[in-house]
């Protein structure tokens, strides 16, 4: 074998290796404890993964059948598993994310996602920013608590 046929198997070979292989725990390296962001650059498998290699809550909600507040609500509280007695309005959202958990003891953290909230007439520009402020108000409630609480959502 000539040493030009031993380099191109090699660089083959490279080729076939990914660049950078992320473990869970450092899929997130760079990004802030506490902060509501765009899922943009991650995978939901990939948030979930992290939030187990972690030993984190991982909550999440694809909102892509709702039309108004009140679908985004009962979507939520469905796939979140909230208590049944839960409000079904933003401050009752907010209170089911906070107060109670962390009365119930110890948290590791949170990664949540909130994936294709809606954007159309019944849930527009004003009600998205309203349950993106939830969870800010979330984030940095548990901020004050030294725990991790990351959120990264996606629009429809």
């Amino acid at each position: 074998m000539k040493r030009d046929d031993f380099v191109t198997m090699e660089r083959d070979a490279e080729m076939d290796t990914p660049l950078r292989r992320e473990t869970p725990e450092n899929a997130l390296k760079g990004v802030r404890t506490n902060i509501v962001q765009s899922i943009r650059a991650f995978r939901v498998q990939d948030l979930q993964d992290t939030a187990r290699a972690l030993g984190q809550h991982f909550l999440y909600a694809n909102l892509a059948n709702a039309q108004s507040k009140q679908d985004v609500l009962d979507l939520i509280a469905q796939q979140f598993m909230l208590p049944v007695h839960f409000g079904k309005n933003f401050d009752a959202l907010y209170d089911c994310m906070t107060d109670p958990v962390h009365k119930s003891g110890p948290q590791p953290g949170f990664i949540v996602v909130l994936e294709q909230i809606p954007a159309n007439a019944k849930f527009d520009k004003e009600a998205r920013e309203q349950l993106l402020d939830i969870f800010r108000d979330t984030a940095d409630y548990w901020a004050e608590r030294k725990i991790p609480f990351r959120c990264f959502y996606s629009f429809l």
